[in-house]
């Protein structure tokens, strides 16, 4: 199952995506007689993810005939990001050893490098990437993320799978200028407004093979910089959730970023992107911070 969250004029509502299609959460509450959330968040607290998958694997072996007059055409839709306001958001840095050689790093290989950001971060497909005033060389890096489905802690390494909601596409920024300066500025470098893009779809865990079989890709206007397989990750996916669920509780909807290929600098007029096989893109214009921006 896909799921994205439409932005429409009322405001934005969770939706599945059917083929081409996108149906509205709430259509489908209508349709059905169902009470599912209208948001990734809500759907995950109230431990609906595996029924609402129950009803789209249905449709498989029997299309409903209402569903095209419910969905929407995928290319005429806006999205914002699957998530708001997650508890909780770890990034994991230098996961891939090329990676860390292009910045003259050695690579972590007993334990990941990891950091938090803020919600605040947050945007979704389409939206600005804003250069914020204070940085003179933002980079962009293109990452798989990791939903965390339920609450839990202390997971076992070989349970961590069943701990997941599902993959999306994300962008991570940070103001590599003023990391440069002093490793403890991390956190201040990555957390400037923007500075986390999150979509457009949340693909379940169940349609995804082998996740360490994708490939996720640093894009800025259309031409790729850096690419790697999954499986290249020097702390795997189920790892980096079973270690990190040793140190905070999990809860619904929390996100996880593995890490980045590779970054690249972003400047006033790009268009960054991330691509992941069998995800759809996401693409987010660059320009600089303006004072209106804080109104």
């Amino acid at each position: 199952m896909r799921l994205m969250t439409l932005r429409e004029s009322a405001g934005e509502t969770l939706a599945v995506r059917w083929q081409d299609l996108v149906i509205p959460i709430p259509e489908l509450n209508a349709r059905l007689g169902t009470d599912f959330a209208p948001h990734l968040s809500g759907l995950l607290e109230q431990n609906g993810l595996a029924e609402l998958q129950q009803v789209v694997s249905e449709w498989h072996s029997m299309t409903p005939a209402w569903l095209p007059q419910a969905g929407q055409p995928l290319t005429s839709c806006r999205f914002g990001p699957l998530l708001r306001h997650p508890r909780k958001i770890w990034g994991i840095g230098l996961n891939y050893r090329e990676h860390a050689g292009d910045l003259h790093e050695v690579a972590p290989t007993e334990e990941p490098a990891s950091f938090m950001k803020a919600d605040t971060t947050l945007i979704g497909p389409g939206d600005d990437i804003l250069l914020p005033v204070q940085s003179q060389r933002v980079t962009a890096e293109a990452e798989l993320g990791v939903v965390i489905g339920r609450a839990c802690k202390d997971v076992p390494l070989e349970e961590a799978a069943s701990v997941v909601a599902g993959f999306v596409a994300l962008l991570d920024m940070t103001a590599e200028d003023i990391l440069q300066r002093n490793p403890r500025f991390l956190t201040r470098a990555k957390n400037f407004d923007t500075f986390l893009s999150l979509g457009p779809e949340l693909v379940t865990t169940d349609e995804v093979v082998d996740v360490l079989a994708l490939t996720v890709g640093t894009y800025v206007n259309g031409r790729l910089q850096r690419a790697n397989q999954v499986a290249h990750m020097t702390f795997q996916p189920w790892f980096l959730v079973s270690f990190h669920s040793q140190v905070m509780t999990w809860l619904p909807g929390d996100l996880l970023a593995t890490g980045t290929p590779g970054a690249a600098v972003i400047r006033p007029g790009d268009v960054a992107e991330c691509r992941i096989d069998g995800f759809l893109p996401l693409c987010n214009p660059v320009r600089e911070y303006a004072a209106r921006d804080c109104r």
